[in-house]
């Protein structure tokens, strides 16, 4: 693992404690896949999920899209690490659900 794959992964640790701590959502699956799989390949198995996750889906219902895997991907610290393709997915999935990526 690189260090930007390093940094991405503590980033997919920190979303999901933010996740816990500021909406009560505890993605327990997702966190056993980041020490299993890591975060990139993590990212990309689930960003590829046709329709999205569950996991995204109540953090829409939370009004939390922003800890979204797809709104982190799309930072710009990150993109290098996925394809145009997954970054037109996520991009597309944010954009349906009301989201606006800067």
């Amino acid at each position: 693992m690189n260090d930007l794959e390093r940094k991405f992964h503590n980033a997919m640790i920190d979303v999901y404690r933010k996740a816990d701590k500021e909406c009560g959502y505890r993605a327990t699956r997702f966190l056993q896949m980041l020490g299993e799989k890591g975060g990139v390949k993590t990212a990309k198995e689930l960003i590829s999920k046709d329709g999205g996750t569950e996991g995204f889906l109540k953090l829409w219902q939370f009004g939390r899209l922003d800890l979204s895997i797809e709104a982190l991907v799309q930072q710009k610290e990150f993109r290098e690490l996925f394809s145009d393709e997954e970054l037109a997915m996520c991009k597309e999935r944010l954009g349906n659900y009301g989201y606006e990526v800067k």
